[in-house]
């Protein structure tokens, strides 16, 4: 291998160490050593005038009785309290290795797939003889597959770049709703729907300052999300609005499974995908909303999602402010 490639690999590597998948990073590590430090301090200090507190009683007022009564019912507590919090800390483990579990299969399904389809096409053009027709439709498949490789790869490089807070943003004018126009026919051209399946309102012309890549990409996350989960079909809503002249949202709407009121914020967390038999049709890494969000953060913006319950249908709301 030549040092180029080294360095991509090392570069690949790390993205996958990196503390938006990993969930730490440098900061975090410090202050987290600050707040044990901090917890042995004070619990020692504790620990002393509690002794104190133990001798003076025992000692000089002889109050053993209720010394002893009160550590019967200390012991239990600590018992009880114990038993929740081993508990807790199992469920969240649990859980946390589910998702993590979840999501490398999922990068596994989707990185080895569109490989193995692009492999079948090029044995079968090597090996037969195929009429121009028929080997121009190979090409756009392989094509087809090339993009969503390639889309994989990048929401994966994407959620180690969104992930670091501290990285500066490539900060320019844009047209927010040129952007939205690109990331429908994007959807359009990718997925092969109508021009009829995705129906475009536009607002009033809007400039955004921000990252150009990283606006477009949490539009097309919220966009792929609503045609995906639609099933066979596809009839998505997007619209645009000036709020109060100080914020414009992109309101994206589907006719999909719905979302349970109590996943409705669950659904931005990295790895977490919404459970249900759609769900399990539907591939993904469980990163889409998780850069959305980190991408609203980033630019001071927020976003939110809406549905009246399973079978209902979800709206997605992104909201940035606009340039002054």
């Amino acid at each position: 291998m030549n040092a180029k490639g080294l360095r991509a690999d090392r570069h690949f590597c790390s993205i996958f160490q990196s503390p938006a998948l990993t969930g730490y990073s440098k900061n975090m590590v410090v202050g987290g050593r600050r707040t044990s430090i901090a917890v042995f301090i004070t619990l020692g200090a504790g620990l002393i005038a509690f002794i104190v507190l133990l001798y003076v009683g025992w000692v000089l007022l002889g109050w053993r009785d209720g010394i002893l009564l009160f550590f019967g019912i200390l012991l239990v507590l600590a018992v009880i309290a114990g038993v929740v919090l081993n508990t807790t800390f199992l469920v969240r483990e649990i859980r946390r290795n589910a998702q993590h579990d979840a999501f490398i299969n999922a990068v596994t399904h989707e990185l080895k797939t569109p490989v193995a389809s692009i492999r079948l096409y090029l044995e079968t053009l090597q090996t037969r003889s195929v009429d121009e027709p028929k080997r121009q439709e190979f090409y756009r498949t392989m094509l087809d597959d090339s993009d969503r490789l390639l889309g994989s790869i990048e929401q994966i490089l994407r959620t180690g770049r969104t992930g670091h807070a501290k990285r500066a943003l490539n900060v320019s004018a844009i047209d927010f709703g040129d952007i939205v126009e690109e990331c429908l026919a994007r959807a359009r051209r990718l997925y092969h729907v109508p021009a009829e399946a995705l129906t475009y309102r536009p607002g009033p012309p809007v400039i955004i300052q921000g990252d150009e890549d990283e606006v477009r990409a949490a539009v097309s996350n919220l966009i792929d999300n609503a045609v995906k989960y639609s099933g066979k079909d596809v009839h998505v809503n997007v619209e645009t609005e000036n709020i109060d002249d100080r914020f414009v949202q992109v309101r994206v709407k589907d006719n999909g499974p719905g979302i349970p009121q109590s996943e409705l914020k669950q659904i931005f967390k990295r790895f977490y995908r919404v459970s249900g038999p759609l769900a399990t049709r539907v591939k993904g890494t469980g990163l889409g909303l998780f850069i959305v969000r980190s991408v609203a953060k980033r630019h001071r913006g927020r976003v939110w999602a809406e549905s009246e319950g399973p079978g209902r249908g979800s709206t997605f709301v992104l909201q940035l402010p606009i340039a002054k």
